[in-house]
């Protein structure tokens, strides 16, 4: 069974963040997911973990920690990540308003009620199961990459260049794997040998070319100029775009 989500828990309460991983592992079993979750006991020890993975799918965050608090530590995840969801413990109501300035997902009241957590990931899981996601090896270390924010994919070398809505990532899996894990996903076409282009972002086909939403050029091989004209009007056609 392939990982469907991995969570962090981080809670300078052991106690907590025992009662927080049962009730997780209720849900997944309830849902037949097998989730994964590592526990940290302060906000630095999560960050110094940070550093090399960042392929969770949900932080859930303790507001009331020693050096760096739940709040702060969110501050900075979101200085690299917009999107990754975050779901807020705390045992003061007072605290939520808070929540605002870094978008958490929801705020859970300890003791931390079962069914409101499970409410809580049950919104998470109907998000996940609409966004597409990859985890990949990247020069920088592990990521999780959500293919509705994908560009295009270009060759380079042994490796290959994921080219994002706000950012550039080198991967270090090959053009030719990328090309097989995305593609039965639906929703990208190769217009040529070194590209993969998301459909979502195609503005035009002029000539032998594609025209992003950005403006950016990519070729188009004359030997699949059929295929991308075909599924350029699929993809429209079938109301995705």
């Amino acid at each position: 069974m392939v990982i469907s989500m991995k969570i962090a828990i981080v809670d300078d309460e052991i106690r907590e963040q025992e009662i927080i991983a049962k009730y997780i592992g209720e849900w997944a079993e309830a849902k037949k997911e097998l989730v994964e979750f590592i526990c940290f006991d302060s906000s630095e020890g999560f960050l110094f973990s940070w550093e090399d993975v960042k392929d969770y799918a949900l932080l859930i965050l303790d507001i009331e920690m020693g050096k760096i608090s739940g709040l702060e530590l969110a501050r900075k995840i979101r200085s690299e990540d917009k999107r990754i969801p975050i779901i807020f413990v705390t045992g003061y109501d007072e605290y939520m308003q808070y929540g605002y300035d870094v978008s958490a997902l929801h705020y859970l009241i300890k003791p931390v009620n079962k069914e409101k957590l499970f409410q809580a990931l049950n919104k998470l899981s109907e998000k996940e199961e609409a966004v597409k996601s990859l985890i990949l090896n990247s020069e920088n270390g592990v990521r999780r990459i959500q293919l509705n924010n994908v560009l295009y994919v270009e060759a380079a070398g042994h490796g290959s260049i994921m080219h994002m809505v706000d950012e550039v990532i080198r991967l270090k899996e090959s053009f030719g794997d990328i090309e097989k894990q995305v593609l039965p996903l639906g929703g990208a076409v190769k217009c040529h040998r070194a590209y993969l282009v998301n459909l979502r972002f195609i503005s035009a086909i002029q000539n032998a070319n594609l025209i992003l939403d950005n403006g950016e050029n990519l070729p188009i091989a004359r030997s699949r100029m059929k295929n991308v004209q075909h599924e350029f009007l699929r993809y429209y056609r079938s109301g995705q775009g």
